[in-house]
């Protein structure tokens, strides 16, 4: 891996072992525990704009999700359902128990903020409160796709949810194009953000095909134990009672999907939040406006 540890300079690095393999885990700053779950096609190395400022209030837990990264991958009879977002989920929350962390704030972008969501549902005694980045719940987005549009613009659930070794195999035989085309939607240059060095640490995760095949057991969770876990929740009438901040790229795909919010409010009906101005990467695209927003939520008694 290309020098992770290197966008966190004074954390401490960790492999914690779980059922799931040993998650990587960078440790550092101090006040109250904060999970920071990272997305695809990313790693722990997401957080690096916003990590200075959130350390000098809390203590920053910020791992590779299992399979991503320096994380294990669950080995291949566990797979796909391994990589579904509630075991994700029991998996964190053993890392927090080894950490002696009982209780915790989320901060959740793309695929981590949908583990993040399913511990406020299935283990909500462990978080305090969460804010969730750029996301619909998976059973909203699957229904989703009966609107071309958001159907078009989601396309890499469907593509990289289909059977073993189709995905795979078109991935590997042009890697870096497809990494890139996650990050420059619709062409165009690399955004400011992703400095040469974060692009050639995520590059060089990328590279693996064991990494690739595990990112498309991710999404094919998300098309099987994810959306079976949502569809179980919503006949049960479960809700999300914990505080819960969701937010949005203004300029990103919840755009074709209607108001976020109202989304949420089957699932959370006190939720709060709004959109940022930026795309899918708000982490790296605008830190400060979301320091702005997520601070006073997290700060709140």
């Amino acid at each position: 891996m290309a020098q992770a540890q290197d966008f966190f300079p004074g954390f401490r690095s960790l492999q914690i072992p779980t059922v799931a393999g040993r998650i990587f885990v960078r440790v550092g700053g101090s006040g109250p525990p904060l999970l920071c779950l990272h997305g695809f096609p990313e790693t722990h190395a997401m957080w690096t704009r916003v990590a200075p400022e959130l350390s000098k209030r809390f203590t920053l837990i910020v791992p590779d999700l299992p399979g991503y990264g320096d994380s294990d991958i669950p080995p291949d009879d566990q797979l796909p359902a391994a990589l579904g977002k509630s075991a994700i989920g029991r998996v964190m929350a053993d890392v927090m128990s080894q950490l002696r962390f009982q209780t915790f704030d989320i901060l959740g972008h793309d695929r981590g903020a949908r583990v993040a969501y399913r511990m406020l549902l299935d283990s909500p005694a462990r978080v305090r409160r969460a804010v969730v980045l750029d996301i619909i719940p998976t059973l909203d987005v699957w229904e989703s796709f009966a609107n071309p549009e958001a159907a078009r613009l989601m396309a890499h659930w469907t593509f990289l949810a289909q059977p073993t070794p189709l995905p795979e195999t078109l991935i590997g035989a042009a890697a870096d194009h497809w990494l890139e085309s996650r990050f420059v939607r619709g062409g165009g240059a690399r955004p400011a953000w992703l400095t040469e060095d974060l692009w050639e640490h995520y590059r060089d995760v990328h590279s693996d095909p064991l990494r690739q095949a595990a990112h498309c057991d991710d999404y094919r969770a998300g098309a099987t134990v994810d959306l079976d876990d949502d569809i179980a929740s919503r006949k049960r009438g479960e809700l999300i009672q914990k505080p819960l901040m969701v937010l949005w790229g203004s300029r990103g795909n919840l755009a074709t999907h209607g108001d976020p919010l109202a989304i949420w409010r089957r699932w959370c009906p006190a939720v709060v939040g709004g959109p940022i101005d930026s795309s899918h990467y708000i982490p790296e695209e605008n830190p400060d406006a979301l320091l702005a927003q997520i601070l006073p939520f997290f700060e709140a008694s």
